[in-house]
C-alpha cells in the first residue's frame, strides 16, 4: 500500500514539474500555476508517507 502511495507522489511530482516547465516556456501562466499545484499535491503525499514510515519505524 505505501509503496503504491509514494509512486503515486512521484509521479505527480514529475506530472507537475513537466507542466510548470512546458506553461513557462510556452508562457502560459494557467499551465505554469496547474503544474505548480500538481507539483505541491505530490510534495504533500511524498512528505505524508515519510511521517507514516518514521512511525511504523
Amino acid at each position: 500500500m505505501a509503496g503504491s502511495e509514494k509512486a503515486k507522489a512521484k509521479k505527480e511530482q514529475v506530472k507537475g514539474k513537466a507542466k510548470e516547465t512546458v506553461g513557462r516556456t510556452i508562457g502560459n501562466e494557467e499551465m505554469t500555476a496547474k503544474g505548480r499545484a500538481e507539483k505541491a499535491k505530490g510534495d504533500a503525499r511524498q512528505a505524508k508517507e515519510k511521517g507514516k514510515d518514521v512511525f511504523r519505524g
